[in-house]
């Protein structure tokens, strides 16, 4: 049976570190991951519970705030449960195994210090030259190996075949 879950989603409030009685660090966050658009392009977003334990729970509590880009691999876990008035309360989270940045570090200092504009278009790439187009200059020319100090070997000549001495496979 497999149960693995891949998310990439920003987080909705910075993340909650705490530790157990027995010293181990653990550390809940919310994640909001964006549904495709619908056909009236209304935007839409489902709202994930995460848990980090040990050295995961300390990574995410150090290095990632409200709206940065997450992108968590780990397993969804089923937290049933009955509240003091017999009332049965079901709930889903991801336990957090392993955890990357989902930007860069310089579009989330622009995101949150306010470098970027709002509405301003995040930057795409955009290649320097078009496809069938002579590659740059430098790229041009003959390859040549630099010289090491020691005496460089004359290339192979390809110019004649030797002769041909017969099948090499027939027994003489």
């Amino acid at each position: 049976m497999l149960n693995r879950v891949i998310l990439m989603g920003r987080l909705c409030a910075d993340p909650e570190f705490r530790q157990t009685q027995s010293n181990i660090p653990v550390c809940r966050f919310r994640i909001a991951v964006n549904r495709p658009k619908s056909k009236d392009g209304n935007q839409e977003a489902d709202f994930i519970n995460c848990t980090a334990w040990r050295g995961t729970a300390e990574f995410v509590s150090r290095y990632f705030s409200k709206g940065s880009m997450i992108i968590i691999e780990g397993q969804l876990r089923n937290n049933d449960y009955t509240d003091n008035n017999g009332v049965k309360h079901y709930s889903m989270d991801v336990l957090a195994e392993s955890v990357e940045f989902g930007e860069s570090k310089n579009a989330q200092n622009a995101q949150n210090g306010g470098a970027a504009q709002q509405g301003q278009a995040p930057q795409q790439y955009q290649p320097q030259q078009q496809y069938g187009a002579a590659p740059p200059q430098q790229y041009q020319q003959p390859y040549q190996q630099p010289y090491n100090g020691y005496p460089q070997p004359a290339p192979p000549q390809f110019d004649t075949l030797p002769p041909p001495t017969g099948n090499p496979y027939q027994p003489r």
